[in-house]
């Protein structure tokens, strides 16, 4: 593995600093969902829960340094492709992100003892982390496929962006065209989501946003992961709904299960 740059974390090399330890042995709680499901929500609970909590580099910086850089040679901005570089990584580590993530040495004067990450997907790298990181714990965010083209929709990250083509007419169509789409979505969910025109939103941009749920979940299955952290002991793992719960009660849930472990 390729040395990181991200700061106050970095993957072998010389011996450990007095304030550095493995990130295998820390007490890391973890966020895990894909896209669109109320990350941000849960992380601001974590926040709430405990003051001065310490937030490691997200997903998509630790991707960058240790899969995209290293395998592309450059940055890489668009999803599709982002998707298939991240697969590649895999084929030759299975735990994925949970692997790269447990090889990193962390400076605790920079990130303390028990930082939060953001976050895995699917059932590979939540089973790889709960079983080879004991100190590991999880909380675990789900929503229906649709839901999150909708949310995508809502938000204006520059992060989502793929190559879709063209929608206006076609948009329909173009839905029904994307690869591994019949995996995700039925007929009467595609109508739906080509209605979603129909609301004011632009046929490139559905598509678009389509397309990153589609693609991601080529490569990850979140509702098997969300099974699996069932199987785990409450303290170690939480698992909500966040379309049967509101934001609010989504943050409360977190905060009790935060606060009632004593981190």
């Amino acid at each position: 593995m390729t040395a990181s740059p991200l700061p106050g974390l970095r993957s072998g090399g010389p011996a450990p600093a007095a304030s550095e330890r493995p990130l295998a042995d820390l007490a890391l709680t973890v966020l895990v969902g894909v896209t669109g499901v109320g990350k941000s929500t849960a992380l601001g609970a974590l926040h709430a829960a405990r003051p001065g909590l310490k937030v490691l580099p997200d997903r998509r910086e630790v991707t960058d340094a240790v899969m995209i850089l290293p395998l592309a040679g450059r940055p890489v901005t668009d999803r599709e492709e982002r998707f298939a570089l991240t697969a590649r990584y895999r084929e030759a580590n299975p735990g994925g992100m949970a692997q790269a993530l447990g090889s990193l040495l962390a400076d605790t004067g920079v990130w303390g003892p028990s930082p939060v990450f953001d976050g895995l997907r699917g059932l590979d790298e939540v089973r790889y982390a709960a079983e080879a990181f004991a100190a590991w714990r999880f909380v675990a965010l789900g929503a229906p496929d649709a839901v999150r083209v909708r949310r995508l929709l809502g938000r204006a990250d520059r992060f989502d962006q793929v190559r879709a083509g063209k929608g206006g007419d076609d948009l329909r169509a173009a839905l029904g065209d994307l690869r591994g789409v019949e995996a995700v979505f039925g007929g009467a969910e595609l109508d739906a989501l080509a209605a979603l025109e129909q609301e004011g939103h632009a046929a490139p941009d559905i598509l678009a946003k389509t397309k990153i749920v589609v693609s991601e979940r080529r490569s990850y299955d979140p509702a098997a992961a969300e099974d699996f952290l069932r199987t785990l002991p409450p303290a170690r793992a939480l698992v909500l709904d966040t379309v049967a719960l509101s934001p609010e009660a989504v943050a409360r849930a977190v905060q009790a299960w935060a606060g009632g472990a004593g981190r």
